[in-house]
């Protein structure tokens, strides 16, 4: 199996004050070129609840969508070997450079994506001297997560970042 390379670059300006962090895009998010784009994760979807707006569509729109909230979006991983787009088939992961993002804006709070994402994290990144928080995964995979409760478990973390 070969290594695959994260094929997109992170989402952030210099007001970004808070950092979603997921694993590696999945096979419809690469051939869409964009973060969460098989159309049954709910990421944007509980996004927009969260922030009492439409779930952005296009890729203009959830750029536009996350600067606006002050958020920055990226993946924990920069190169790995993945079987489809199952997280429990990552093997060789190598992460991204997120202190380097770091530096460039003023990240409070990052939130990571599932589970799979906050143990990538704590691997590279448990000193970090930032707070950060594991939320239920958005991926449709984590089905017995209905989208009312994980619009709430969001937004009780997304709310501790004044937009």
């Amino acid at each position: 199996m070969n290594a695959l390379e994260h094929p997109f670059d992170p989402v952030w300006d210099a007001d970004c004050r808070l950092l979603i962090l997921g694993t590696f895009p999945s096979v419809k998010s690469r051939e869409n070129a964009f973060y969460y784009g098989h159309p049954q994760n709910r990421f944007w979807r509980v996004l927009g609840a969260v922030y009492h707006e439409s779930a952005p569509e296009t890729v203009g729109e959830k750029r536009a969508f996350l600067l606006r909230h002050h958020i920055a979006l990226w993946d924990v991983i920069a190169q790995c070997e993945i079987t489809g787009s199952a997280d429990s088939s990552i093997r060789q992961a190598l992460p991204n450079d997120l202190p380097g993002l770091m530096a460039k804006c003023p990240i409070e709070r990052i939130l990571l994506n599932g589970k799979t994402a906050e143990k990538i994290y704590l691997k590279y990144w448990k000193d970090l001297d930032v707070p950060y928080a594991v939320l239920p995964s958005t991926s449709p995979a984590n089905a017995s997560w209905t989208l009312e409760r994980l619009t709430a478990a969001w937004a009780a973390e997304l709310g501790k970042i004044e937009a």
